[in-house]
């Protein structure tokens, strides 16, 4: 089979401070996305957000239905966004066909069906890509960083000088919301003063790591908090009760996206870094 999943279950902030190290992996950290010549999809039961990562090398991956999604195809009630962190790719949409290159993201709508191919088999693309139920259709839209809303936050005084790009902000979605932020040189620091928000789950990609490198991912509630090391291309999951932010050994990128309730980006409950603990 060239897809592969599992599944994982929506964890309480209880369960979550009374977890080791390696429940804490087991439950929200997600490796092995980028397989040469296969899918690898994590369906969760956070806003049922399946996280994915698709590596085409011999010919092209398509995008079929799995059990947990309970329908014929994949996107049969689905909508999905698609970022390309690898070699030049082409993403198959029904009859056409959309090339993105690297930091490229692709929505694609309900309905349609979907296959990567990599241009190349020297440097193959690597799709990474985030699913969450839809309630109606949406054009399929490709949207490049020049396209994207852009930030630029944070200063080298407070190590986290940083640029988000925000892929969704530009076009209509049902529920998901994804961007990219890349930190500059020198910094380390990402969405610290942290905040939560209840209304949305959300998922990190931390990628753009050298092989030594590694971010201290936090999670858990402010007063009970929690971290898991991230290496370059693993994904963790934030449930909407948890802070998520990061601490790395030097600058990379992270995409994150949400699932929930509204799109709206700036609905979060801040916390202040003094009450943290």
């Amino acid at each position: 089979m060239t897809i592969e999943y599992t599944t994982r279950f929506a964890i309480d902030p209880f369960a979550t401070a009374a977890m080791s190290t390696d429940e804490l992996r087991h439950n929200f950290h997600i490796g092995n996305l980028f397989e040469p010549g296969r899918i690898n999809l994590t369906y969760t039961h956070y806003d049922r957000m399946i996280v994915g990562g698709a590596v085409p090398t011999d010919g092209p991956l398509k995008l079929e239905t799995i059990k947990p999604v309970g329908t014929k195809s994949f996107l049969e009630r689905r909508e999905l966004v698609v970022v390309n962190i690898g070699g030049p790719g082409d993403v198959a949409v029904g009859d056409g066909a959309h090339a993105l290159g690297t930091r490229d993201m692709l929505y694609v709508g309900l309905g349609e069906e979907v296959a990567f191919t990599s241009q190349s088999a020297a440097a193959p693309a690597k799709f990474y890509f985030l699913s969450a139920p839809a309630h109606r259709k949406y054009p399929t839209r490709l949207i490049t960083l020049d396209n994207a809303k852009r930030l630029d936050l944070g200063s080298q005084e407070t190590s986290n000088e940083r640029s988000i790009f925000q892929f969704t902000s530009t076009i209509e979605t049902c529920q998901i919301v994804v961007g990219m932020t890349q930190l500059a040189k020198g910094s380390v620091w990402n969405t610290m003063p942290a905040h939560v928000h209840d209304r949305r789950m959300e998922a990190y990609l931390y990628f753009d790591l050298a092989d030594n490198a590694r971010v201290f991912h936090f999670m858990g509630e402010p007063s009970e908090t929690r971290h898991i090391v991230m290496a370059n291309d693993e994904a963790v999951l934030s449930p909407g009760w948890s802070i998520h932010s990061g601490c790395g050994t030097s600058n990379y990128a992270f995409i994150w996206a949400m699932a929930g309730d509204n799109v709206d980006y700036t609905d979060v409950d801040a916390v202040a870094i003094g009450d943290m603990r």
